[in-house]
């Protein structure tokens, strides 16, 4: 595999637009919500904040072999950010793996946008040849495992930090 590099993804409803430093105004407000932290921690990010995590993540994984790959929601509909995807793109075992992720705010939960854009990525990263997707999920975070069901990942019996290792079943 030669390196991924974010390009944008289109769904149905959503486009997955690489992440940049200007998505952070917008993207403060999207993940404000404190119980968007409630299974994986931490607390809302200001803007100013968001801003430097986004120059950061936009400039890539500084160790060899690692492809950091964001993007934020979009909805086609609204022009409105709604949240994020995001890869971690490494080389294993059986060829380049994905840990992947999803967070939706709150004002868009329950419209399936985290399911069609998780799709989308998983989508997205078949194409740049990753043999291996796994996502880790909080065993009470029902709505993630939910998603992640929907995408056609199974719960394992691995645990790493409290969660389930969640892989994509080779075909």
């Amino acid at each position: 595999m030669t390196e991924a590099t974010p390009e944008s993804i289109g769904t149905i409803r959503l486009r997955l637009v690489p992440i940049e430093p200007g998505h952070a105004d917008e993207m403060a407000g999207v993940l404000a919500d404190p119980a968007l932290y409630m299974f994986t921690g931490g607390s809302p990010l200001s803007a100013g904040a968001l801003r430097e995590r986004y120059q950061r993540l936009a400039a890539g994984a500084p160790e060899p072999g690692v492809t950091w790959a964001n993007w934020v929601i979009q909805d086609r509909r609204s022009g409105r950010l709604a949240g994020y995807v995001q890869a971690t793109i490494t080389t294993g075992e059986h060829g380049p793996e994905a840990e992947v992720a999803w967070v939706v705010g709150t004002a868009w939960q329950g419209q399936g946008l985290a399911t069609e854009a998780a799709r989308g990525l998983a989508k997205w990263l078949a194409g740049q040849g990753v043999a291996t997707i796994v996502a880790h999920i909080h065993p009470d975070h029902h709505a993630s495992a939910a998603v992640a069901a929907a995408v056609g990942l199974k719960p394992s019996g691995d645990w790493h930090d409290g969660e389930r290792q969640w892989p994509l079943p080779p075909p």
